[in-house]
């Protein structure tokens, strides 16, 4: 593949929600353009960019892929990329690095969740846009409803350049509405059809509105066509490519991916209406300086995808905004500040490796084997260091304890795990010190299960993953006073340390204080620390349930030592068994976490979700309208009723709600639910200690 003038590329992020077929249309992308020979399928495991082992077993779109054809003397990079929730962050990266967004419509499921989400990101980044809408032959599919239902939803500038030719069954191709040309198609091939009158009609009716949104924008267009009511061909075709790279239209086109249908209309409405590099606002480096795409300028490339290779290591994927990369050079990285090694440059083609030479401004390409580079790295030159900003990755949604079934897999599992966060920024791996586990968060259930298949699969590390262990507290209700005594003088060298302590209740958050009020030498100077250390150490295992005791002041008042068997061991005994005896004597209670929830939620969905944060426990602090159809909730509720919520509330919302949460305070169980905290608490002791 020749390098391309970066006004002849044109990077375009697939995006939509799951199941609309994206990867299938990519295929009929590829198939038209001659890159591959046969059209693939996801059902049979044969689609180029559904390629690793999770996504053929599991028919569904798991990573990114990179599939660049030629077409017109154009290069046109397509990115595939996942549209289940759990794995979003890939079209999340995706849209970073395009220049145009093409969403796919399912034409009978119309605008769903992840479409609407997606869309408020290529928001963020000012994209262009152009939306296919697939699988016009299935039964009850009408192209006029989807464009209602878009129209209804993003606005009335979404507006058709294409109707389809014939219905359900009997749909054969489509009618371009700035040529009034149509095209029908057999196995994959189009050949140019004539239109009957009928059809002509209402192809006019339908060019009228289209006519009507690209004058707008262009206010010579928009006088010609206030005078005379109708655009020529190459007027209209000015109009739509402004209309595009402002963002004042976006086309919509008919699609049957399985039998590449609309396939070559497609790849000419990129080529002749998507911007690129060049047509977008020059990118800014975080320092402030203005990076035009200029092959010659300095060096500035994004990593926007890091992905293990079980036969080249690592394979880093990248954007160059700035220069040229070439092969076999060095470079620096100015993220992590050291110098990298750049081999062999490849452009991707699903696990396809076209090796190149250089990649120049504009472009899309992978390099294996970089040894300090990971997603979201910039590489420069290291006489002129600049940085790029980052993909804004969404934050995890789920916690799960991930244990290694052998000693074996336990050896393994750390640098197993690191090597999955490196490719993949929405996982999070943390170690919980109170419960000794290792704690994975993710964005969904299902995310979190392919990452324990990938350790098994790749990494050949088994493991189980359960729920997080919630960080219950212990406290005390009142004061009391107890005398700790650790006796044993049975004949030569004994043991002896006798102490009283005082216990109080502090501010909640206020911790642990030890006060030593000892007057005179009733216990020496050197055995007061050890009176603290075994007060310490019995407020770690708990009282009532086994959890560390908090916010709690101990008082050392008096105690006893003997010249000879008194001891630094003796004495820590002694106030933990003091300690102990006090506690129970000013009422243990259980304390748990409260967090602060926020929870985004479509208006007529609010009520269904305050009901149920209320069925947790749930406090509603207040709720903001955010004047996008959308309000935020936010509540407080208790950590043990939150650890399925992502789960919870995609199935309240059916996927159009997302939360954040953080930790507020710490408040008393409730007594009806204490009794069952115990219970699992004692129960999971005796499993261990038999274990």
């Amino acid at each position: 593949m020749k390098t391309y003038p970066v006004d002849r590329i044109r990077n375009v992020a697939v995006v939509g929600h799951g199941g609309v077929g994206k990867t299938s249309l990519v295929e009929a992308l590829l198939f038209c353009a001659g890159v591959v020979e046969r059209l693939g399928r996801v059902d049979d495991g044969t689609a180029t960019t559904d390629f690793d082992p999770e996504e053929v077993r599991r028919k569904i779109t798991i990573n990114a892929a990179t599939a660049p054809l030629e077409w017109r003397d154009h290069k046109v990079n397509l990115v595939d990329t996942p549209g289940y929730p759990d794995f979003v962050g890939e079209a999340y990266a995706a849209l970073r690095v395009a220049d145009v967004a093409l969403f796919v419509v399912d034409a009978l499921s119309g605008v769903q969740v992840q479409t609407e989400k997606l869309w408020k990101v290529a928001d963020q980044h000012g994209l262009a846009r152009l939306v296919v809408v697939n699988r016009l032959d299935r039964e009850n599919a009408q192209f006029s409803r989807t464009v209602e239902a878009l129209q209804a939803r993003f606005g009335t500038h979404v507006v058709p350049v294409q109707i389809p030719l014939g219905a359900e069954a009997n749909l054969r191709g489509v009618v371009d509405l700035v040529t009034l040309r149509a095209s029908t198609y057999e196995g994959g091939r189009a050949t140019e059809a004539q239109l009957s009158e009928e059809l002509r009609g209402e192809a006019l009716r339908w060019r009228e509105k289209l006519a009507e949104q690209a004058a707008e924008s262009d206010d010579g267009l928009l006088e010609k066509y206030l005078e005379s009511g109708d655009l020529s061909e190459e007027e209209l075709r000015r109009g739509l490519r402004a209309g595009v790279r402002s963002g004042r239209v976006v086309p919509v086109l008919c699609a049957v991916a399985l039998q590449a249908v609309g396939a070559r209309e497609l790849l000419d409405a990129l080529v002749e209406l998507a911007p690129s590099p060049a047509d977008r606002p020059p990118e800014t480096s975080l320092e402030g300086e203005t990076l035009p795409p200029d092959p010659t300028g300095p060096l500035a490339a994004l990593v926007f995808k890091t992905m293990a290779d079980p036969y080249v290591g690592r394979l880093s994927y990248f954007r160059v905004y700035s220069g040229t990369l070439r092969s076999d050079s060095q470079v620096y990285n100015v993220t992590k500040e050291r110098a990298e090694r750049v081999g062999q440059l490849y452009l991707l083609r699903g696990k396809q490796q076209i090796p190149v030479p250089e990649i120049p401004a504009g472009d899309l390409g992978a390099v294996a084997k970089l040894s300090e580079t990971q997603t979201n790295d910039t590489l420069c030159a290291k006489d002129r260091p600049l940085r790029l900003r980052p993909v804004e990755f969404p934050k995890p949604a789920i916690a799960m304890t991930v244990e290694p079934k052998s000693k074996q897999d336990e050896d393994r599992l750390g640098q197993a795990l690191a090597r999955l966060v490196e490719e993949d920024p929405t996982l999070h791996v943390e170690h919980d010190p109170e419960s000794k586990k290792t704690i994975l968060s993710g964005l969904g259930e299902s995310h979190l299960e392919i990452v324990a298949d990938r350790l098994r699969r790749k990494f050949h590390v088994d493991v189980q993953l359960g729920q997080p262990h919630v960080p219950y507290r212990e406290t005390i209700r009142k004061k009391a006073t107890a005398e700790g005594r650790y006796v044993k003088q049975t004949g030569g060298r004994g043991q002896y340390g006798v102490c009283t302590i005082e216990i109080e209740p502090l501010p909640r958050g206020a911790g642990y204080e030890f006060v030593d009020k000892i007057f005179g030498g009733a216990i020496p100077q050197q055995f007061r620390p050890s009176v603290d250390k075994g007060v310490r150490k019995a407020m770690e295992e708990g009282v009532l349930a086994g959890y560390p005791v908090v916010d709690v002041r101990v008082t050392l008042v008096d105690g006893k030592t003997h010249p000879v068997d008194s001891s630094d061991i003796a004495f820590q005994i002694a106030g933990s068994l003091a300690f102990k005896k006090a506690a129970e004597q000013a009422g243990v209670v259980l304390l748990e976490p409260i967090m602060n929830v926020s929870v985004t939620i479509p208006d007529d969905l609010v009520g269904d979700v305050i009901g149920d944060l209320n069925g947790k426990r749930g406090r509603i602090q207040g709720m903001e309208p955010n004047g996008d159809g959308t309000t935020t909730v936010r509540a407080q509720v208790p950590m043990a009723e939150m650890l399925r919520y992502a789960s919870d509330l995609r199935s309240i919302t059916g996927g159009r709600g997302f939360f954040e949460m953080s930790f507020s305070h710490y408040e008393e169980v409730p007594p009806h639910i204490v009794q069952k905290v115990v219970e699992e608490a004692t129960r999971q002791r005796q499993a261990s200690e038999a274990h």
